[in-house]
This record gives C-alpha cells, sequence and structure tokens, in this order.
C-alpha cells in the first residue's frame, strides 16, 4: 500500500490539494477507484477521511481525498466557496482521476460531504455506488450553524461564524446557495447502489437525516448503524469498522481485482488469544515480513518496504522504535509544559536510525569500530522565551522510553506452549 499527493485544478483554475492512497498490488488499470469528500469546513486529514482511506486502499480500493477549495492545502477563499463549488469541486477531482487512472466508481462523503456526493453523482456516469456517512439529506441543513450570524449576513453580505474551533468568513452567496440546495428530489433519482452508516447517537446530524435520506432513495439501498461512535468517527475502530463493511459490501457493485483482493489486500486484525494488558503480543500474517501487532485494546501491523521482499503495509520493526520514542518524548514534553505554564503550542519530533563510525560521532565516548545513534529533531511552537525551550529540550531526555534505551535493559527469552 502507497500513498501519493494528487494535485488538480478546479473550474477556475486554483489548485487543489489531494491525497491518493493506492493498494500495495496489483495492475492499476484493474484497480476500483474511489473519490472521499470531507465534512463540511473540515478537510482531507481528517481522522475519518485518511482512515478510511487508507483501509479501503489495503482492501484494493483506491481512495483519493482532497481538500476543497479555500481548506487544507487548497488554493482560494473559503469566503467565496458555497455548496455548489463543492460539487463542482468533487466533479474537478473526478476528472482529474479519470484522466490520470480511471474514473471512480464509488463515492464516499462524510457529512455535508454526503449531501454533496448525493448532488454530484447525476454527473458522473461512471459512478456505481454511493455512500455516506452521517450525511444530512441536503445542503440546507447546514443553516442553523449559520442562525446567529443570519442577520448580519442579510444587513452586511458577509459575517464571521465560529465552526467548531475555528472562525470563518461566510458571505451571503453562500446561505443563498444553502436555501437553493434545499429539495431532496434528486436523490430519489440516484439509479446507484447506495450505503448509509449514521449513528443513532449523532449529535451534529440526527440520525432523521439518514431516515430522510433513505426514504427518498429507491432500491437497491441499505442502512449500517454505527452504534456509540460520534459525528466525526473519532474513535480508530469506528473508522476500520466502516470501512470493512464498506469493502465488502462495494464488492458486490464493483468489479474487483479479485487476485488483489485474495493475495495484496490486507487481513482484517484479529489477535488469536486474548492479550494481557501490559503485554504486547505479535503474529505472522504472512511468511514474509508482515506481522500482526496487538495490545489488550490495538491492532496494527509490521512489515518491511517491497525493495527488502516485504509488501510495505505497516511501519518496519525500527520505524516501530523510532515512533515509540517519539511519541514518548511528545509526550513527556507536553505534560512537562503543562505543569510549567509553559506556551507551547504544538510539538512535533523527527527521528532517525543510523549506524556510523565511532569517530565520526563528536558526542561519543567511543573512537573505534561501528555505533548505534539514534537523531531526534524536535520543533517546539509557541511563545517560548530562550530559558524555557533550554529547559523543553533537556525533558526530552527524561522520557521513559529515553531512559530505558540508554539503560541497556535485559531481554530474556523464554519458549512457551
Amino acid at each position: 500500500m502507497s500513498s501519493r499527493r494528487f494535485e488538480f485544478e478546479n473550474a477556475q483554475g486554483q489548485a487543489l490539494a489531494g491525497r491518493l492512497e493506492l493498494p500495495a498490488g496489483g495492475d492499476p488499470d484493474r484497480w476500483q477507484y474511489a473519490l472521499f469528500a470531507h465534512c463540511f469546513t473540515c478537510g482531507k486529514d481528517i481522522a475519518a477521511a485518511s482512515r478510511i482511506s487508507r483501509a479501503l486502499a489495503a482492501r484494493g480500493i483506491a481512495v483519493l481525498r482532497f481538500d476543497f477549495t479555500g481548506l487544507g492545502g487548497s488554493d482560494g477563499e473559503f469566503a467565496n466557496t458555497s455548496f455548489s463549488s463543492n460539487v463542482a469541486d468533487l466533479l474537478a477531482a473526478a476528472g482529474a482521476l479519470g484522466r490520470e487512472y480511471r474514473p471512480p466508481g464509488l463515492l464516499i462523503g462524510h457529512s455535508l460531504g454526503g449531501a454533496a456526493v448525493l448532488a454530484a453523482a447525476h454527473a458522473l456516469p461512471e459512478v456505481r455506488a454511493l455512500v455516506t456517512i452521517a450525511a444530512p439529506a441536503t445542503a440546507a441543513h447546514v443553516r442553523h450553524l449559520l442562525a446567529d450570524a443570519e442577520a448580519v449576513l442579510r444587513d452586511d453580505g458577509e459575517a464571521r461564524v465560529r465552526i467548531g474551533p475555528r472562525e470563518f468568513t461566510i458571505r451571503r452567496q453562500f446561505l443563498d446557495d444553502l436555501d437553493a440546495n434545499a429539495s431532496d428530489d434528486h436523490i430519489g433519482k440516484l439509479r446507484r447502489a447506495l450505503l448509509l452508516f449514521h449513528s443513532p447517537v449523532d449529535e451534529v446530524v440526527p440520525i432523521a437525516e439518514a431516515a430522510r435520506i433513505y426514504n427518498a432513495a429507491l432500491h437497491p439501498k441499505s442502512f449500517i448503524s454505527l452504534d456509540k461512535a460520534d459525528h466525526l468517527l473519532s474513535r480508530a475502530a469506528d473508522a476500520e469498522y466502516v470501512a470493512t463493511a464498506l469493502a465488502g459490501w462495494a464488492s458486490r457493485y464493483l468489479e474487483m481485482d479479485a487476485g488483489l483482493a485474495a493475495a495484496d489486500a490486507v487481513p482484517v486484525l484479529q489477535a488469536p488469544t486474548a492479550v494481557a494488558e501490559g503485554e504486547v503480543l505479535v503474529t505472522e500474517l504472512d511468511r514474509r515480513f508482515l506481522r500482526g501487532l496487538f495490545t489488550s485494546t490495538h491492532a496494527q501491523m509490521a512489515d518491511e518496504p517491497v525493495g527488502q521482499g516485504g509488501g510495505d503495509q505497516g511501519p518496519t520493526p525500527y520505524d516501530l522504535l523510532l515512533m515509540a520514542l517519539g511519541a514518548c518524548t511528545s509526550m513527556t514534553l507536553r505534560l512537562y509544559a503543562g505543569r510549567k505554564g509553559y506556551p507551547l503550542d504544538d510539538v512535533q519530533v523527527w527521528l532517525r536510525h543510523e549506524r556510523i563510525h565511532a569517530k565520526d560521532c563528536a558526542e561519543c565516548d567511543r573512537k573505534d569500530g561501528h555505533i548505534e545513534r539514534i537523531v531526534r529533531r524536535v520543533k517546539l511552537s509557541g511563545a517560548l522565551d530562550p530559558a524555557q525551550r533550554a529547559d523543553l529540550l533537556r525533558v526530552a531526555d527524561r522520557c521513559p522510553v529515553h531512559r530505558t534505551l540508554e539503560s541497556g535493559p535485559v531481554i530474556t527469552t523464554v519458549e512457551v506452549d
């Protein structure tokens, strides 16, 4: 499985930023392609979009997710956009995907992105299946988010509106466009297979909206309840569940590459036995390098790059080691800054493992042979003074994983039944 940047132009000639998740093997001309539309004011890199896209790629479906105009890495101003411009961006993305690979056979939309794919489908004859996740029936649903600013929008033509943690400039054209897209008549004319995911406890888009879509649509149509999930699918398990169910459902309507699905798709991760708290379990997923990594509550994979004989379906063991140290470093810095009241806005940690000649290591005591070295680079964002920055860099060396690595831990190996 791999990922690449995918940039294209919208109808106004502005560059839109995308990310294309690709399956690990098979013939690209035989892959099925999907287009993912993110939620209102979100972006392509929101957890649900990235998790679902990667999980689908692991199951043989290439997925393009992108930032709508004025959001994330895409050009343009959000204030100049509307629901109709989002639909136009979707059509531009589908066209670009078709020119470089194949047109999408599957559209997936999260929240308002779901309403957008329902509206865009009529202009995309190659699309055979549609999926909405926590979606309203029409764009008019988001009017309630603008209720406090509606009078200002009508009088002044624009207003600042807080949506979630951020503020956006909204112009009257956006409101007028919502009014123009209040009908759900187009849903009954889809003539495509439709799958709806929705949580009965969704506090952003009530489940009544899913009922409205379902009742308006003709068969074939299906509904899957996301019990206990929140609107953004912030739990990884909920996103993984959506991807697994979606891939199985879509295979009925898409001409999946059977060889890829059998040989190269990532298996569903399930530990063969219970894992005790405080332990990890590592299992074989193939006879090469692919391994299942399990704790009592989480699962992921390790692999090696294709050039080393692996399938590149997960981090390498050394990658995981560096990730553990980096995660511990970042957590330690955040906790320490909080206790001290330091104005630390963000922490990023880069790590690299290398084997070097001891004589090339200025900070090492040994000067003969080779040594193992981990280079850690830390970026501290915020209005920190020099003393605070120095203090945080000092504390980075005190994270528990750092101390474990430096202590030369004793590793014992025993055979079990």
